[in-house]
């Protein structure tokens, strides 16, 4: 197996990661809570995932496609400690209780009320335990007429108007990654620092809400004021940018290649020393970008009547030698065999119960630390560890296996 690796002659000794120390309890399921608690436990965090006895978090099911496991739960799952209970049983919820009363951050993503239902609402675990940060993840919020809907990351994206904006003139379309899931993920991840970092200020913890309508609404701001101020939906344009022309795909002689022209000065690099068609570089009638975006056709059809010509390979790297704004249209083996991910070693291996598999490195690149890709938890593989940790003895485990209460 790769082992991780670190530059310890920017630190002088071996870095602590990040969050080394700190433990993380998360009552978590599908995609936006595991999100923010993966990228917790690669920065450090002790992070145990609560899951129910017999079936798990239900994304382990939902195919089988990385050697058996589900790609979903593989992605977002490695470092955590896997801790299998029954929520319905008296002493289920004690374990897991303890459990949260020696932890920093507190994470659930369950349906609305379901936590308080449990005994494991915000003001009840923090009464006793004011420095712990709750993070409470929901679809739609904590109030209003939305809260108790399903929110399926389709259904958040078509609900905040996302899908209006994607896809083509003929087309509404979803985004082909689950955005509003990690669009919550990442603003529970960036919360629970910032609550961390206060609390070493003051030493109080936060009830935090997140939910997934929020997170979306919020990255759809630029859209958004455009129809607020101009009465304008942005059209769905495919490729094409709304307000940048020439900015699309264009046809190469083997294929297609992707240019985004973001000013004039760009314009007139394009077609005096690359596509051989000075005249253009002051034409009025392409000159400007207002005048580009009004005639979008004639730009797009001249660009691509020029671009047709080359090969894609050596159109992109002289766009690139240019300093155009350009990109090859990959697919995912083309990310898969990316020369940027290998000429910077991005890939290591990671341990599942089914084998080892490849994983990218978080994006969160420290110069002194490598931060770590541990293991992916079998259901309930670490639930003897945590128990033994709240102080139980072997046979309370065993009795507690027994009655089926853990497994």
């Amino acid at each position: 197996m790769t082992k991780n690796r670190s530059d310890p002659s920017r630190a002088g000794a071996a870095a602590e990661l990040p969050l080394e120390g700190l433990t993380v309890v998360s009552l978590e399921q599908a995609v936006a809570a595991p999100l923010a608690t993966r990228h917790l436990a690669d920065l450090g965090a002790r992070v145990v995932k609560v899951e129910r006895v017999g079936d798990g978090d239900f994304a382990r099911d939902y195919d089988s496609a990385v050697l058996g496991l589900a790609a979903h739960f593989v992605w977002l799952n490695r470092g955590k400690e896997s801790f299998a209970v029954d929520l319905k049983s008296p002493a289920g919820i004690d374990a897991v209780t303890s459990l949260i009363a020696g932890a920093d951050v507190f994470l659930q993503n369950l349906a609305p009320g379901a936590a308080e239902r449990l005994g494991l609402g915000a003001d009840v675990l923090r009464a006793g335990h004011p420095e712990l940060v709750v993070v409470n993840m929901s679809g739609y919020g904590a109030e209003g007429p939305m809260r108790d809907r399903k929110a399926y990351d389709l259904l958040v994206q078509s609900e905040t108007g996302l899908c209006s904006i994607t896809g083509t003139p003929e087309t509404a379309v979803k985004t082909g990654i689950p955005t509003s899931d990690i669009a919550a993920g990442m603003y529970a991840l960036t919360a629970i620092q910032a609550a961390l970092l206060r609390r070493h200020r003051t030493g109080v913890g936060a009830t935090i809400d997140v939910s997934m309508f929020d997170a979306t609404a919020e990255w759809l701001g630029y859209p958004m004021y455009l129809q607020m101020y101009q009465d304008r939906q942005v059209p769905r344009m495919g490729l094409a940018h709304t307000s940048i022309a020439p900015y699309d795909k264009y046809p190469t002689s083997d294929g297609e290649i992707l240019i985004g022209v973001q000013n004039d000065r760009g314009w007139r690099t394009l077609v005096t020393e690359v596509l051989g068609m000075p005249e253009l570089a002051h034409d009025p009638r392409y000159s400007t970008n207002v005048e580009r975006v009004r005639r979008r056709h004639e730009v797009d059809k001249l660009v691509g009547d020029a671009t047709s010509c080359f090969a894609s390979a050596d159109l992109d790297e002289k766009l690139a030698a240019a300093g155009i704004p350009a990109a090859q249209l990959r697919d995912l083996r083309g990310l898969i065999e990316h020369p940027q991910v290998t000429a910077r070693d991005r890939w290591r291996e990671v341990e599942t119960e089914a084998g080892v598999v490849r994983g990218l490195l978080p994006p969160m690149n420290f110069r002194d630390v490598e931060l770590p890709m541990r293991p992916v938890p079998a259901l309930g593989q670490h639930t003897d560890t945590v128990l033994a940790g709240l102080g139980l003895t072997g046979a309370q485990i065993a009795g507690l296996r027994e009655a089926g209460i853990v497994g």
